[in-house]
């Protein structure tokens, strides 16, 4: 499963030499990578929890992958019906939690906005500015309300056939929490973990220090410079989930086009927000808040995060310069000298 259309920001791991007693697990899944680092329970297989993580993952692709036919949320768009259909307990729990995000942003976070990435060519990289008459037909077919969803039987219905769903905006954190969840259900309760650059961290490094991480600077062209690093609490977990808008644009006529649409305009989001990264206890959560505050810009996003107590950090372009807005809520973390 690819997620690359909403999740382009890596946190860059910091201060994270290995400390004797730590234990390292990489590997590739869902179009991207994992790296998780952790300090094992005794008697950790840490072969069989491997390959547990691949096969976790590889069930969580069949799951919610755009990027294949025969997974399920690719099934369910193909169908036209507008009947109940029965589908793995992921699919409605992430709509529910999508939908709720989509109420308090006033719509702005989507998991339909499909028809207009591929309008506007962003779902297959062809970065193209479509017709006016291409905007209205594509946002006849988005909408949340278009879907509803039924977690405790397990069903999602179209009340629209034409719509689709896409979670690459929140299948991320899914994945996320997931492999978390089975990292501890095997006793392992101090780690990192990390999936194509999202991350949720829980406990301390073996030698007793503090997981730190690091936001990076949101600049184009490949370059991984770190604007902040916070070091992680060892008394709780925390999910930290970053969007981007600075990796996925073209430009076109002296105008740059941000893959950030706007479910309302159908058009790129024309501020200056670059990203956004929100630290949670939920990365499913975090994941989604993460979009829907990019979405919403540098002076709503920071609005809402204060309204909803998120712990939100913004970076976005004025007069050429990176400014930064940190939520009330976060500004309680430790964010530790680059220096250091």
């Amino acid at each position: 499963m690819k997620y690359i259309l909403s999740l382009f920001l890596t946190l860059l791991l910091a201060g994270c030499e290995n400390a004797p007693g730590e234990l390292e697990l990489d590997g590739l899944a869902q179009g991207t990578s994992y790296h998780i680092k952790f300090v094992p329970a005794e008697n950790t297989d840490a072969n069989a929890v491997h390959r547990e993580i691949d096969a976790l993952l590889a069930k969580i692709d069949l799951q919610l992958s755009n990027y294949r036919d025969d997974s399920e949320a690719s099934r369910f768009n193909q169908q036209q019906s507008t009947d109940w259909i029965t589908v793995s307990p992921a699919l409605p729990e992430l709509v529910s939690i999508a939908q709720a995000v989509h109420a308090k942003s006033r719509g702005c976070y989507d998991l339909t906005v499909k028809p207009l990435l591929e309008a506007w060519g962003f779902f297959k990289h062809e970065d193209r500015i479509p017709s006016d008459e291409e905007i209205i037909a594509a946002k006849t077919k988005i909408g949340l309300n278009k879907i509803e969803a039924d977690s405790d039987g397990g069903r999602l219905r179209k009340k629209d056939g034409a719509a689709q769903i896409d979670f690459s905006s929140i299948g991320q954190g899914y994945s996320i929490g997931q492999v978390a969840a089975l990292l501890e259900s095997r006793g392992i309760t101090n780690y990192l973990l990390e999936i194509g650059g999202e991350m949720k961290v829980r406990g301390k490094k073996a030698n007793g220090a503090h997981w730190r991480v690091a936001i990076e600077k949101p600049v184009p062209g490949g370059r991984h410079e770190m604007q902040r690093i916070i070091e992680v609490p060892t008394d709780r977990a925390m999910a930290i989930m970053t969007s981007g808008s600075y990796r996925n644009f073209f430009e076109s006529g002296g105008k740059v086009y941000s893959h950030i649409l706007s479910p309302s305009t159908g058009r790129p989001v024309d501020h200056h927000l670059l990203s956004v990264s929100v630290l949670h206890d939920d990365p499913t959560w975090a994941d989604a808040w993460s979009t829907a505050l990019l979405c919403l810009g540098e002076e709503e996003g920071p609005r809402l995060a204060a309204e909803e107590g998120l712990k939100a950090f913004f970076i976005y372009g004025e007069n050429g310069s990176l400014k930064e807005i940190i939520s009330p809520a976060l500004s309680q973390e430790r964010f530790v000298d680059l220096a250091q």
